[in-house]
């Protein structure tokens, strides 16, 4: 029990290092989706340090799992899990949202060739990962596809028909996570747009589903293993989450969805309260603090 509780304790870190990294991308781009990059950071932080097989040329493609964020929009998230990684340099996320810069907006698979595949119109992330899904059977392979949906996504036919699909042919190599922090855009899902009842829609299309909190390691890691019991059901992991989780002034506020300019006290406060210390403030704020990692 105690080296699982080490294990979370990695992850709690790793999650911060991350909210940091995404908050610190688009501070330095100007703009972007700071709200549900933070709400799936617990999440993205476990899937990276513990399931996720990133694409090189190295790796062996039929055995390794794979990871679709299809609400792309909060590709900081991404982005920042990747530098952690070692995959990127972390001085690659202040070129985020810049021209020339592989770090754009939404992931894109010839700018980035480690994503899985572009996203950012929503829905089309996931028929990608049921694709994967299918081709991987088809090949007798025994890799997963995790594919991470927003809530508010949940709106796009697509994701039915693609729900539909997947419960039909049984992909039990296959899981999504809801990131269900229950906002999006400039207001509720339920003003906008009610995606209710979540967990009977996704048992009606066949699925095996699982509710949890979304920030909890212990919670995410029982949903995972479960997931990888199930046969003959994809699955589906509702997460409840908290849009811009970890920084006060951003949690459950529609207000810090997307398109906004994170200004300079703005970031401070955000960042002391995710740990930063009063002295390495400045370098994230002009950027040296990574200015000597060249990977």
């Amino acid at each position: 029990m105690q080296s699982q509780q080490t294990d979370f304790s990695k992850f709690e870190d790793l999650s911060k290092r991350i909210r940091i990294g995404s908050l610190v991308a688009i501070y330095h781009a100007g703009s972007g989706h700071p709200g549900g990059a933070l709400s799936a950071a617990d999440l993205m932080s476990y899937i990276s340090g513990r399931l996720l097989a990133w694409p090189t040329s190295n790796g062996n493609a039929l055995t390794r799992d794979r990871f679709v964020l299809s609400k792309g929009h909060a590709c900081p998230v991404l982005y920042a899990a990747a530098a952690e990684s070692g995959l990127i340099p972390h001085r690659m996320l202040l070129t985020f949202r810049k021209l020339g810069s592989p770090l754009q907006g939404h992931p894109h698979v010839l700018d980035a060739p480690w994503v899985e595949t572009s996203t950012g119109s929503l829905g089309q992330g996931f028929s990608a990962a049921i694709g994967m899904a299918l081709g991987l059977r088809y090949q007798h392979s025994k890799a997963r596809v995790y594919a991470m949906l927003g809530d508010g996504e949940l709106q796009e036919g697509e994701v039915w028909e693609g729900a539909m699909c997947a419960g039909h042919y049984k992909l039990d190599n296959l899981c999504v996570i809801v990131d269900h922090n229950k906002l999006q855009s400039d207001d509720s899902n339920e003003n906008i747009m009610g995606v209710e009842p979540l967990r009977a829609k996704w048992e009606a299309f066949r699925w095996h589903v699982i509710e949890i909190d979304g920030h909890d390691f212990e919670q995410i890691n029982a949903a995972f293993t479960e997931a990888k019991k199930i046969s003959v059901k994809p699955t589906a992991i509702i997460a409840n989450t908290v849009k811009g989780r970890g920084v006060s002034f951003m949690e459950g506020s529609p207000l810090w969805h997307g398109s906004v300019k994170l200004r300079d006290e703005e970031l401070v406060t955000a960042l002391s309260e995710l740990g930063v210390s009063e002295h390495h403030l400045r370098g994230y704020l002009d950027g040296s603090i990574w200015q000597n990692d060249n990977r």
